[in-house]
């Protein structure tokens, strides 16, 4: 059988732990595709799977990668266009959210999570979407529901999810606050459209959401830090708001003033998206594909791609997420 070449994590650890190796290429399940990966995008959940923090779930591939892009090069079943099928061919130009097996030559998705590259983007450009707009628009639009013209606080508004969000919420008419360790990072949020550029190293993010807003708050938060910004971030809810948190690079342990929580009549939500079933992963594509993928294709959102390295460099792509220096997305170049 022929080999692929492939990122393989023997040993977790430091951003060396990432092995290039050749490995067999996945089978495919009824119901999937099998793509040629032209390039994958970089994420904090393939930082923490690396280092051992964030197992796949069972029957998922063992190798990182959570999105790509490429070219379907097989099918399972009928999944081509017409009556029947699902409206996919071999050849055509793709963008997958993946539970796994990225970082590879191919991988194997559901049909159900695949979305059309979008016209007038790259391959590379096109591979740091799917994680970002499938986490935003599930996150804040399906389950926290932000309106027109309420306020959105983004932490890590320089982030590829940040960056995003950015966009996506002043499309729809959201009013938007950020914040960012640097003045860069804080003028990038600003250039994307951000209302509200708040330094969380000099600045007390609740007095400035506040100030900015005349005491109303944030009607909607996006939270990747956890139990560090907890108590902050109901300070900062506006009544009636709703906290989402779907990192914890804050820690994972705080305790909760439930009666500052009842009494703003908020709500807090924790959510991850990579270990949803097929079914619902394919509700959020397809709510992605139908009210965010317009937005890509009119020029309304773009990703902001930060930095590109080869797919036998993925270490040195994890070094650079780390070092958090980033604007936007890191991406691997894997074929052509």
């Amino acid at each position: 059988m022929r080999k692929m070449q492939a990122i393989t994590i023997p040993v977790p650890g430091e951003a060396s732990a990432l092995v290039p190796a050749e490995v067999d290429p996945p089978g495919l399940a009824p119901g999937e595709v099998l793509i040629d990966v032209v390039a994958a995008g970089v994420n904090r959940a393939d930082l923490l799977q690396r280092r051992g923090f964030y197992d796949p779930p069972a029957g998922s591939s063992p190798l990182p990668g959570l999105e790509v892009s490429g070219r379907i090069s097989a099918l399972a079943g009928d999944l081509t266009p017409g009556p029947e099928g699902c409206g996919w061919s071999v050849g055509d130009e793709v963008a997958a959210l993946l539970t796994g097996g990225g970082y590879a030559e191919q991988v194997n998705v559901p049909a159900g999570q695949l979305l059309p590259k979008p016209a007038g983007l790259s391959f590379i450009e096109a591979a740091a979407l799917p994680e970002t707009t499938c986490t935003v628009w599930s996150n804040v639009f399906l389950t926290a529901c932000l309106r027109p013209h309420e306020t959105v606080l983004f932490h890590g508004g320089s982030s590829g999810i940040g960056t995003t969000g950015i966009q996506i919420a002043k499309a729809v008419g959201a009013r938007v606050a950020v914040t960012a360790g640097t003045p860069e990072k804080l003028e990038a949020c600003r250039r994307l459209g951000a209302d509200i550029a708040i330094n969380y190293r000099e600045q007390d993010f609740v007095a400035e959401l506040k100030a900015a807003t005349g005491g109303h708050g944030a009607d909607v938060i996006l939270d990747l830090i956890g139990a560090k910004y907890l108590e902050r971030n109901i300070k900062a809810l506006a009544t009636a708001g709703r906290l989402v948190i779907i990192g914890l690079q804050g820690g994972v342990k705080a305790e909760i003033n439930l009666n500052a929580l009842l009494m703003k009549r908020a709500a807090i939500i924790a959510t991850s998206l990579r270990a949803r079933p097929d079914a619902e992963k394919a509700t959020i594509v397809a709510a992605v594909r139908e009210h965010v993928w317009p937005m890509v294709t009119g020029g309304a959102v773009r990703p902001l791609v930060h930095a590109t390295f080869p797919l036998a460099q993925a270490a040195e792509a994890h070094r650079a997420l780390e070092e958090g220096d980033h604007i936007g997305k890191v991406v691997l170049t894997v074929g052509e």
